[in-house]
């Protein structure tokens, strides 16, 4: 093998179902990594292994990708970003790729995004395509959406490939400026609970397409680019101008939850993180009532957690399924997992995973 690279999965610290209404979003890296020795090939096969999925290596060849052939499965989300390469104009030859992923998979931490970036950056490297981080994004979003066929937005793919460790990424997904925003939990005293709930989720197609849908339409029906371009100020004119209840409800979500995530910005730049848990609180609140993309077990952490006495909670991903965040004091920590594990033995659901996270390093070449 010639090298090895990693791509982290992420967290979403605030900005829900905003990146594909060109929104602004707030993720960081965890330290949980997908990482994929890599080496060339010169007869065109695309050669995939993955220490975490059942059977033998499966050999593809290069020239015959396209969206919609060959095995459904994980073997797409490498096979679609050598597609997305080869359809922008680079060159990746054939490759032999091996993966072991430390990203729990179905939790809404990111672990296609991952998969993806962790490909496309030992293929860059491997080829010497020279690409640019937001690019390489970009290039992922494309083999997600049209190869895989789900409809995210880049969020996901720009905090694998271009968080910095102890910052969280400020994203604006319009036009891909960014800029690192301090979150030094420990220094305040802290701690980021993760609470992955077993409840997997998927992204392709489904009820997140359907909010997706939802979205567009009701920009069209204001007659604005997307729904990024109704601010706070706007929003009564806009929900009064809308006749169908559910199309307000998304529009009411989007546009309070891009406010929440310049506030939140603000909060951790000024250094005011315990006033972060309340409005983690008032998002899930909006995706629960409003985008009603959450759950039973996503709720139940929610509630337990504040109950315990952590300082704010709420689910983080597409929904529907895996995990949310709590935002609790480092010394209530033990106290509030123990609380929201409680909660779930007597609901009768499968014991969550949680643990505290930690904003790590975006995606890199490791030997």
């Amino acid at each position: 093998m010639e090298g090895v690279w990693a791509a982290p999965g992420r967290v979403n610290l605030i900005g829900e179902h905003t990146d594909y209404n060109d929104g602004l979003v707030l993720p960081f890296a965890l330290p949980h990594t997908v990482v994929v020795t890599a080496a060339r090939r010169n007869d065109g096969v695309l050669r995939l292994r993955s220490a975490d999925a059942p059977g033998g290596a499966v050999e593809l060849r290069a020239a015959d990708l396209a969206p919609g052939h060959g095995p459904r499965g994980w073997t797409d989300y490498p096979a679609g970003v050598h597609w997305a390469l080869s359809t922008a104009g680079h060159r990746p030859g054939g490759a032999e790729l091996s993966f072991e992923s430390a990203v729990p998979a179905g939790a809404g931490l990111s672990s296609s995004a991952a998969l993806e970036v962790a490909t496309a950056l030992a293929l860059s490297d491997l080829y010497e395509l020279g690409l640019e981080r937001d690019e390489l994004a970009l290039l992922c979003r494309r083999a997600e959406n049209e190869y895989v066929g789900a409809p995210v937005g880049v969020m996901d793919q720009t905090a694998s490939a271009c968080c910095t460790a102890g910052h969280a990424l400020y994203l604006d997904t319009r036009d891909l400026s960014r800029r690192p925003i301090p979150l030094d939990l420990d220094s305040h005293g802290l701690a980021l609970l993760v609470v992955d709930t077993r409840v997997e989720h998927a992204h392709s197609g489904g009820e997140y397409a359907v909010r997706r849908a939802g979205c567009e339409a009701a920009a069209v029906a204001l007659r604005v680019p997307a729904l990024r371009d109704i601010g706070p100020a706007g929003l009564p004119d806009a929900l009064e101008r809308l006749p169908d209840p559910r199309a307000r409800a998304l529009v009411r979500h989007v546009v309070t939850e891009n406010a929440r995530v310049e506030r939140v910005a603000t909060m951790l730049l000024s250094g005011a993180l315990r006033a972060v848990g309340p409005v983690l609180t008032e998002s899930h609140a909006s995706l629960r009532d409003d985008f009603r993309v959450s759950c039973p077990e996503l709720d139940l952490v929610v509630e337990s957690a504040l109950a315990a006495g952590a300082l704010g909670a709420r689910m983080t991903g597409g929904g529907f399924g895996g995990s949310a965040i709590v935002l609790t004091s480092s010394g209530a920590a033990v106290a509030v997992a123990a609380a929201v594990e409680s909660a779930f033995a007597s609901a009768s659901y499968e014991p969550p995973v949680i643990f505290a996270a930690k904003a790590s390093e975006g995606a890199r070449r490791l030997s």
